[in-house]
């Protein structure tokens, strides 16, 4: 299942395409003179049913699969051109909003977090990537900090992701349904074909579906080639990935339906690094393989209530997942590594070139429950909608990095190390860099949505409490590293915070609403924040903080929603203000012990900043004209600083606010949009590097669902029309950088094409 050629998916899609014709008239006859058996929706389109989500919070845009296609949202990288407040960086593999990004915005799939993981030395992090985006039925975006019904990790906002069910593609009473589609990128010159098929035998309910993408490298603007650190071209790179889902539900009378999962994700990537150091490696040996797998096995029981039942809807899910990310590099070393440790003995020139390899990896393995329920009923002549639920889940969590190098035999004692005898200093690998750690989380919530006034008054008091306990694990990887024996195994970590939430909503007029909302939020440190040591004597050193506290929020929200479908819109002013913001920064050697100059490049430890804060508006707004032209616009503006420091933070995306218009009939449509983003200019240290100019670009789209072929159609766009250069400041990567600033520019113009069949 890793290696899936090309051909084997080609014929899977033909097999699928099949199965379809085949079926289509077997479960015809098994259904006839019975007809089509009517139960009431569950989750269909996302509104029949009310969960955590649908609950009134500061800001929430559902986006449907229809929708997603209408934008060619079709993977994250895309997920940008959905919201101005929203963007992805592709650096940290992550969504950023409001200004915050990594494992500060929460990301679940059917409810079941997705972990952003993060080995803290080695640049293996990521999460978001391992989500195909043509399984999905709908996509929610909750913008703001409100961690009283999300839990840790939602101090920007929550993504949350609902896969395909049968249901979805069985419509209007059919037994069977299916929906092929195949499309082409030019920004990294990828193809795509997915095909999933829903079938249906009385109350049973089934879904497979598979997906396959291959590409290349993705363009940007350099144009320098050649080797080494001048390089502004991206690096060559064949990338391949593919998933596959199945679900089985099973209808039962009385609004029940139980349900089974099974999703698997991989994907390659094959680099060929020729922007390496070409004083450190041979120019041209230097090759990296990036690998990106995330399994999931699932059991969902969900309750649509009828009549006095003392729940109007409910959902209950138990889960295992797992997630991988690994970075293997394979290149030649031009001289023995310890020749950087002391440079000035000639004892340590003159080795020939040597094998160089790494093989880093960081994996999460968790399993658990969780669940909620809605209950509406009235008490003492007023209005109460009650939301209540919670997740139980444990965490396992593994780093690890092997290691080859060119250390020829020398006996150590017999010459001058100022270190201590090594076999090989500068490897540093096979090994791990913290522990195995365990983990256990517990969160429960409840909310009320009182309304008075004859309902145009709701007032939303909410709570939720979050323990977590976090335990090192004594691990013989971990006695491996070099740095174990300096600081051995640190202490285990927990806490627990109640995070309490109050909303006011006034309905001012049919179609205009107002709203207030004071909500707090936390997030509890990873694994790696509180326990990875990394470091070389003679170079730097970084540390875990196993006394961390978990970061905390305050988050005001203000804002109006208006309108319908024909014309409306919305405007969200909010502050928030974070404690125990964790961050990185120097501390002194003599508060660890260690020697001075041991470590000339410096140590750096995590460390809780004491207040940070981040405010900024969001506005959108639509108008369609009833003739077929519709217009559409938002923008999205934050600033955060660091109050104590009285320095900027460059996790904020620059001023950006998007026009489109468009036009559409029963048949073909087509729709051009404007983005405009700000010049950023004020970033941490006044650093010219995270400095970004302003710029403009222009993306026309345009659709085709011809009369003649039922269910086809045809989607092309054609984005950066004017091949603009410009920055996306988010994705500026942090820390030590050796590529030009061109090397992280966008693509100039590119296009893209689908063709999705529907039966």
């Amino acid at each position: 299942m890793h290696k899936l050629s090309k051909s084997f998916w080609l014929g899977c899609v033909a097999f699928g395409a099949l199965n379809a014709s085949m079926l289509s008239s077997a479960f015809a006859q098994d259904a006839g003179g019975q007809g089509p058996i009517e139960l009431k929706p569950i989750v269909v389109d996302g509104k029949a049913k009310k969960t955590a989500i649908d609950a009134p919070t500061v800001l929430t845009e559902r986006v449907t699969a229809k929708q997603m296609q209408e934008r060619q949202v079709d993977r994250i990288d895309d997920i940008g051109r959905l919201d101005p407040g929203i963007n992805y960086n592709r650096t940290s593999d992550s969504i950023n909003i409001r200004g915050l990004g990594d494992n500060r915005v929460l990301t679940t799939v059917d409810g079941i977090r997705i972990p952003w993981l993060d080995d803290g030395a080695r640049g293996v992090k990521g999460g978001m990537s391992t989500v195909d985006f043509d399984t999905l039925s709908t996509l929610d975006i909750i913008q703001g900090a409100d961690s009283s019904l999300f839990g840790s990790g939602a101090l920007g906002g929550v993504i949350a992701l609902r896969t395909l069910n049968p249901e979805d593609l069985l419509t209007e009473g059919k037994n069977w349904g299916s929906i092929t589609k195949g499309s082409y990128d030019s920004s990294d010159r990828s193809w795509n074909i997915n095909q999933a098929f829903a079938a249906r035998a009385n109350n049973t309910y089934v879904l497979f579906q598979g997906g396959y993408r291959a590409g290349k490298e993705r363009e940007n603007m350099g144009d320098i080639g050649g080797f080494g650190a001048t390089r502004t071209e991206k690096n060559p790179a064949e990338y391949d990935q593919n998933n596959l889902l199945f679900k089985l539900n099973q209808h039962v009378d009385g609004g029940h339906r139980f349900g089974i999962a099974a999703e698997r994700f991989s994907a390659d990537e094959d680099i060929d690094t020729l922007n390496a150091s070409t004083s450190t490696y041979q120019p041209g040996s230097s090759f990296e393989t990036k690998t990106r797998k995330r399994e999931r096995i699932s059991a969902t029981y969900d309750y649509d209530g009828t009549g006095d039942a003392w729940l109007d809807q409910a959902n209950l899910t138990i889960y295992w997942q797992k997630e991988e990310l690994k970075d293997n590099t394979d290149a030649i070393r031009l001289r023995d590594p310890r020749s950087f440790i002391i440079p000035r003995d000639p004892f340590f020139y003159g080795y020939p070139y040597g094998v160089y390899k790494r093989d880093n990896l960081i994996e999460e393995t968790s399993y658990g429950v969780t669940g909620n329920a809605v209950k509406e009923l009235e008490l003492g002549g007023v209005n109460h909608e009650f939301r209540f639920g919670g997740e139980l889940y444990w965490q396992g969590i593994h780093q690890y990095s092997a290691g080859v190098d060119n250390c020829p035999d020398v006996d150590w004692n017999k010459i001058r190390d100022p270190f201590g005898p090594q076999s090989c200093r500068m490897l540093h690998s096979n090994s791990s860099d913290m522990p195995d750690v365990d983990s256990v989380a517990l969160g429960l919530y409840v909310e009320d949505s009182i309304k008075f006034m004859d309902d145009r008054l709701t007032i939303t008091p909410g709570l939720r409490f979050d323990w977590y306990d976090r335990d090192p694990q004594k691990t013989s990887d971990y006695e491996q590293s070099p740095n174990y024996a300096q600081w051995g195994y640190p202490e285990g970590s927990s806490d627990s915070k109640f995070s309490p939430k109050l909303r006011a909503e006034w309905a001012a007029t049919d179609n205009v609403t107002l709203y207030a909302q004071w909500a707090q939020a936390f997030r509890a440190p990873s694994a790696t924040e509180l326990y990875l040591t990394y470091g070389n004597p003679g170079a730097y050193l970084q540390i875990g903080n196993a006394d961390l506290e978990p970061e905390t929020s305050n988050g005001f929200d203000i804002g109006a929603k208006f309108g319908d479908d024909q014309f409306g819109g919305s405007v969200s002013i909010y502050n928030n203000y974070y404690k125990n913001f964790i961050d990185t920064a120097a501390v002194n050697p003599a508060e660890y012990g260690v020697p001075a100059g041991m470590y000339p490049m410096g140590i750096t430890r995590y460390i809780n900043r004491a207040h940070v804060q981040i405010y900024g508006v969001e506005a959108k707004a639509h108008y369609a004209f009833g003739n077929g032209w519709k217009t559409w616009g938002g923008i999205a503006a934050a600033q955060g600083k660091d109050t104590d420091e009285d320095e900027y933070l460059n996790s904020i995306p620059a001023l950006k606010g998007v026009v489109g218009l468009g036009y559409a009939t029963e048949t073909w449509g087509t729709d051009v949009a404007l983005t405009a983003v700000s010049k950023r200019d004020k970033v941490e240290d006044d650093n010219d590097f995270y400095k970004t100019p302003g710029y403009a670009t222009v993306d026309v789209t345009g659709w085709w669902e011809p009369e003649q072929f039922k269910g086809l159609r045809v989607q092309a766009g054609v984005y950066n029309l004017f091949d603009k250069q410009y920055w996306n400041a988010i994705d500026l990567p942090e820390g030590r950088v050796t590529s030009p600033k061109d090397y992280f520019s966008e693509p100039g113009r590119t296009f893209k094409v689908s063709l999705t069949q529907r039966f």
